[in-house]
């Protein structure tokens, strides 16, 4: 099968990668869609120390019937797989187990192929109404939701989200829905946060006012650089919130003072639960689709890699041959 593949002589596409076989409990999937996240391409910067075949966004289609699931039914699925039997597994957080592969990720090949294997308790049946290129957004719109989960944001707390790549522009089209205060985008390209600003109100990075610090009771980085938590202790007033999330390969030296001095709860926020995610693109209350940059059959996967590369990129999709259309 075809693969998309990283290790220390950088990113290759493989025509003959072996096909897996899934484990006891595991589904094989046939891959519809994959996209370009962020922490991909970090990974092929060092982040995580991770090699094998790359990917975590997917849409599929299950090869063989499995619990409940025919052959065939769409799905997603959550990137974490516990072991099934410690204490966070127990309690439903398989995405803390000290144990743990995370697709694409951590120890357990990614869904940038042909077919790839998941625990079948991981997936979800995507429902008709929501098309392959609106169901590959269910991992990064569940980490976003993941914040709501977290963090009680109140109708009159002002929130700040940092970052106009992909993440931030979900996280902003999210909490324009959800929340009924202020809320502000800062980004670096004006074009990225064009996508936005008939929801939300947005401003570049460089024309932020000085009279903004210390003035927001909540502060989202999704800035992916070690800069924005930075910036964020600078926005956030005393006693407010920082929700981190930002994954990154570099690091950089940074004074915490500042969260001890002000008293400043900082959060970090990784993966999320996928049904209320597929609940929210069911109903079609996100006009998702305008963070599509564009769309690569598999055997242009470098060249939409590439393409992902590019500054002020948006979400860069790979499409799989070969797999039967959405009835």
């Amino acid at each position: 099968m075809k693969s998309l593949y990283y290790d220390k002589n950088g990113i290759q596409l493989i025509d003959h990668t072996p096909k897996p076989a899934p484990g006891k409990d595991e589904a094989l999937i046939r891959v519809r869609m994959a996209g370009i996240c962020r922490t991909d391409l970090e990974i092929t910067r060092g982040y995580s120390g991770f090699e094998g075949i790359l990917g975590h966004e997917f849409v599929g289609e299950l090869e063989n019937s499995i619990d409940s699931f025919a052959a065939g039914t769409r799905v997603v699925g959550e990137i974490n797989a516990g072991c099934g039997h410690c204490e966070y597994c127990r309690k439903d957080l398989e995405r803390h187990c000290l144990h743990r592969t995370v697709l694409g990720i951590v120890n357990r090949s990614g869904c940038m192929a042909e077919w790839f294997t998941l625990p079948a308790r991981n997936l979800y049946p995507v429902p008709d109404s929501v098309s392959d290129e609106q169901a590959v957004f269910t991992e990064p719109l569940a980490a976003a939701l993941e914040i709501f989960e977290q963090i009680l944001i109140r109708p009159a707390d002002k929130v700040c989200i940092l970052g106009d790549g992909k993440l931030g522009l979900i996280i902003a089209m999210l909490a324009a829905h959800r929340h009924e205060g202020e809320t502000l985008l800062i980004g670096r390209h004006g074009d990225k946060l064009a996508i936005v600003k008939d929801r939300t109100a947005v401003m570049l990075e460089e024309d932020i006012p000085g009279s903004y610090n210390k003035s927001w009771d909540v502060v989202i980085d999704a800035t992916g650089k070690s800069a924005g938590l930075s910036r964020a202790m600078n926005l956030v007033r005393p006693r407010g919130v920082i929700v981190l999330k930002s994954t990154m390969a570099e690091s950089e030296p940074l004074d915490l003072t500042p969260i001890v001095v002000d008293e400043i709860n900082l959060i970090g926020s990784r993966c999320g639960r996928f049904a209320p995610a597929l609940d929210l693109l069911s109903r079609g209350v996100l006009p998702i689709g305008r963070l599509i940059d564009s769309i690569h059959p598999m055997e242009k996967a470098l060249e939409a890699w590439e393409r992902a590369l590019r500054p002020g990129a948006r979400k860069v999709l790979i499409r799989f041959t070969g797999n039967r259309p959405v009835e």
